[in-house]
């Protein structure tokens, strides 16, 4: 019983949502697909997947596997590279962690360019706005604005991320400009999930906590950013989501004496994917891209 041929096995029907699809991209017989993971369900001792006559979908055990099964054929897969002795040739895959809005400014175009440079080497793109641990989740880099730190974990610092209080000119004529942070209560605001439900700003005297009740939470920021240009409120998002609709006068920026507590955009790598030639690759061509210019910047 090969081991590691079964989690490719699963890792594949995971990711095309059924055994059919997945015996097509592997050139195989539906039943071997389902042998092998069946084989990998009797070696666990769990139900992996729940089959209905509609649609395959993971179990919470298989959630749990999936990205141990992941990690576990990447680390195959690299020592087999390096017997070959082609341990720094950029080949292999990289499974890689970005946010949805910063993706659609710049990191889909910087992958895209970072992946025709380097033709052998295989992208997973994951999107998601939550914070991730790398080594958990076996991502090779995460990419993320969230200051959250984890064991085991390099953080590689790619530029500052300034944030700015926004809202469109009209919803200003309508509803007034506040002018201190605890005059938002009185508006409605636009909410970013995954930084919560309180803004901070600096005051003279100190940090100032506001809590609030939002008119409208989502954890996209371009969401948020069409509600506020559409004069639904006053949103709290970072510069590069609003730089194009300030130039534009569609926003304009309130509190500008009261600043937000700077966040960064930061990659995160497991110490044990450091060493991989293709991760080192793609972690100094960030830096290039985020530093000294970033790329919003660059495109203004």
């Amino acid at each position: 019983m090969d081991t590691i041929t079964n989690f490719r096995t699963f890792i594949e029907v995971a990711q095309a949502g059924g055994f059919s699809r997945a015996a097509r991209k592997l050139g195989l017989a539906t039943s071997v697909i389902t042998k092998r993971v069946e084989q990998l369900e009797w070696q666990t001792r769990c139900k992996l997947f729940e089959r209905s006559t509609r649609k395959l979908a993971l179990t919470e055990h298989g959630h749990r596997l999936l990205p141990v099964a992941q990690r576990i054929v990447h680390d195959v897969d690299d020592a087999l590279i390096n017997a070959r002795g082609h341990a720094q040739a950029l080949q292999g895959l990289i499974r890689i962690k970005v946010p949805t809005s910063l993706t659609i400014v710049c990191m889909g175009d910087i992958l895209s360019q970072f992946q025709e440079d380097h033709p052998n080497v295989d992208m997973d793109i994951v999107v998601i706005d939550r914070p991730v641990n790398p080594v958990q989740e076996g991502f090779d880099i995460a990419v993320g604005m969230m200051p959250a730190s984890y064991d085991g974990v390099f953080e590689c610092g790619l530029c500052p991320l300034p944030r700015v209080v926004v809202a469109a000119p009209d919803y200003i004529r309508l509803h007034g400009r506040p002018l201190h942070p605890t005059d938002l209560t009185k508006h409605r605001l636009l909410n970013f999930q995954p930084t919560g439900p309180v803004w901070t700003f600096s005051g003279k005297n100190g940090p100032i906590a506001v809590g609030i009740n939002p008119h409208l939470s989502t954890n996209d920021g371009h969401v948020l950013l069409k509600a506020a240009i559409k004069s639904g409120g006053i949103a709290l998002l970072s510069s590069y989501i609003v730089s194009a609709a300030l130039r534009k006068g569609q926003l304009v920026e309130l509190l500008d004496d009261f600043p937000i507590p700077q966040y960064w955009i930061r990659a995160l790598v497991p110490e044990s994917r450091l060493h991989l030639g293709r991760v080192q690759a793609l972690l100094s061509y960030l830096r290039d891209a985020f530093s000294p210019t970033t790329p919003w910047d660059i495109a203004a």
